[in-house]
């Protein structure tokens, strides 16, 4: 199955103890960036968090958001830092010395200063913590991943009938081309006639003249490596996986053709037919970017 870059994914938990929820959300990108937002309690778990997300993830700038609220009573303690907070009221009577103002500080004030008050854990149970950051880790990814399949088959379908349109363009650049050639020996016949008039006409000359004019405007190799890629995009649109880089070579190969065949082309049809190839592969081109 074929699966966009562009996806979503939210899951939540709640325990007796704790409450976790993971959201997940995601576009295309080149190459695979996460970055992940986490509290500071689970920052230990950040690279088992991106190793279960690589399981589900190949491709795409991802942003993943982690919280986490702990219920339990008896799990934080609160340490004052006395030391720090000397260092503090120390600075701030320099401060007021230096700039003759009122020392006003208050131990609210004093409180908010980093470090001065903080948090501890104690009693921290990392298995139970982590068995509880997977499960909604998991389920997180497995939405996510179904968005993506869901957008992906989207871009699919969407892609195969793109497809199966150039395919037919290409079978009437294919028909048309034979009678161009033909059309050109008449041209070439009826302006050498008005030209010599009665006299005789040299058709070995005119066969030279048309196989010169074939072998300039010939597209048949355009058309088979035409035909080739079309198909080679098919199967992997069918085939599916993390395909979108091999899909993005594709494209720019029926590029290659597309301006090769507008090039060589002196017939105002296939040359219409030729820029509505282009403009097909330009769409096409900007929903592969789309896939993972």
């Amino acid at each position: 199955m074929v699966k966009s870059m562009t996806g979503y994914g939210r899951s939540e938990k709640v325990t007796p103890t704790a409450k976790c929820s993971v959201e997940i959300k995601s576009v295309n990108h080149r190459y695979l960036d996460m970055s992940i937002k986490l509290p500071r309690k689970l920052n230990m778990f950040e690279a088992d968090i991106r190793e279960v997300l690589k399981d589900y993830i190949q491709r795409g700038k991802v942003d993943v958001f982690v919280s986490y609220e702990d219920y339990s009573k008896e799990s934080v303690n609160i340490k004052y830092n006395q030391e720090i907070a000397a260092e503090y009221m120390k600075y701030f009577a320099k401060m007021a010395e230096d700039f003759e103002l009122d020392d006003d500080i208050r131990v609210s004030t004093l409180a908010r200063m980093p470090e001065v008050l903080v948090s501890e854990d104690e009693n921290i149970n990392e298995d139970e913590i982590w068995k509880l950051v997977k499960d909604v880790l998991v389920e997180a990814c497995d939405a996510f991943v179904v968005s993506r399949i869901k957008e992906g088959e989207n871009l699919r379908t969407d892609l195969l009938e793109k497809l199966e349109a150039m395919s037919k363009n290409v079978a009437f650049i294919e028909e048309r081309y034979p009678k161009t050639i033909e059309d050109y020996k008449n041209r070439l016949t009826t302006k050498i006639k008005e030209v010599l008039e009665d006299k005789q006409i040299d058709e070995a000359r005119i066969l030279t003249e048309v196989c010169i004019y074939s072998d300039k405007v010939c597209v048949d190799e355009e058309m088979v490596r035409l035909k080739s890629h079309i198909e080679a995009v098919k199967e992997a649109l069918t085939t599916g996986g993390c395909v979108g880089k091999r899909l993005d070579f594709l494209a720019q190969e029926l590029n290659r053709e597309a301006n090769t065949t507008l090039s060589k082309s002196t017939d105002i049809e296939i040359s219409n037919v030729a820029i509505t190839i282009k403009t097909e592969i330009e769409k096409i081109r900007e929903q592969i970017q789309n896939i993972e």
